[in-house]
C-alpha cells in the first residue's frame, strides 16, 4: 500500500489499532523488525490466549498492517511498514497548512 486513498480506509486502519492487544501486538512486532516473530513468540511476549491472539492478528492482517508468511510449519507475522508508513503519511499530509 503506497498510500491511504480515504478517509473510510484511514478509520478502519485505525479502528484495528484501537485496540489494547491489538495495539500491543503490532507494538511489538515493529520492534521485532522485518523478520517478525511467530504466534507462539508474540503469545509468550503478552501472555494472550491463543484463540483471542488468532482473533487480533486477523483483524491486524484484514487491515493491513500485518504480514503472515509461512516458514515451514511456522506462520511468521510482521509489520507492514508500508501500510504504517502510508498511515503516518495520511495524517500528516496536511499538517501546518493552515484551514483555508
Amino acid at each position: 500500500m503506497n498510500a491511504i486513498p480515504n478517509e473510510t480506509i484511514a478509520a478502519d486502519i485505525l479502528g484495528a489499532l484501537g485496540n489494547e492487544t491489538r495495539l500491543l501486538v503490532f507494538r511489538l512486532l515493529v520492534r521485532a523488525g522485518r523478520d517478525g516473530l511467530n504466534i507462539g513468540q508474540i503469545q509468550e511476549h503478552l501472555g494472550t490466549a491463543p484463540s483471542t491472539l488468532a482473533h487480533h492478528i486477523q483483524t491486524l492482517v484484514h487491515a493491513g498492517l500485518v504480514l503472515q508468511t509461512k516458514k515451514g510449519r511456522e506462520v511468521i507475522c510482521s509489520a507492514n511498514f508500508d501500510t504504517m508508513d502510508a498511515l503516518v503519511a495520511y495524517l500528516t499530509d496536511q499538517c501546518c497548512k493552515g484551514f483555508c
